[in-house]
């Protein structure tokens, strides 16, 4: 699967400061000042956790996000 193929949740917390995750990957998510840093750091941190996966041979988790209330 490909970066673009992953739902992606954004918000900011009570600091100010932004969140971009995917959930349906562990530990894929960052944590920067603004949305568009964040969202460009998420692209980096996807990037390494893929690659992580390929060294392992174990395929990256499937979408199973769903949006309920957006």
């Amino acid at each position: 699967m490909k970066f673009e193929d992953y739902k992606i949740i954004l918000y900011r917390q009570d600091d100010g400061s932004w969140v971009a995750e995917i959930p349906s990957v562990p530990s894929c998510y960052a944590l920067m000042d603004t949305r568009e840093e964040a969202l460009a750091e998420l692209v980096q941190v996807f990037n390494m956790v893929a690659e992580s996966y390929r060294e392992r041979g174990v395929p990256l988790p499937a979408d199973t996000t769903e949006i309920v209330n957006a």
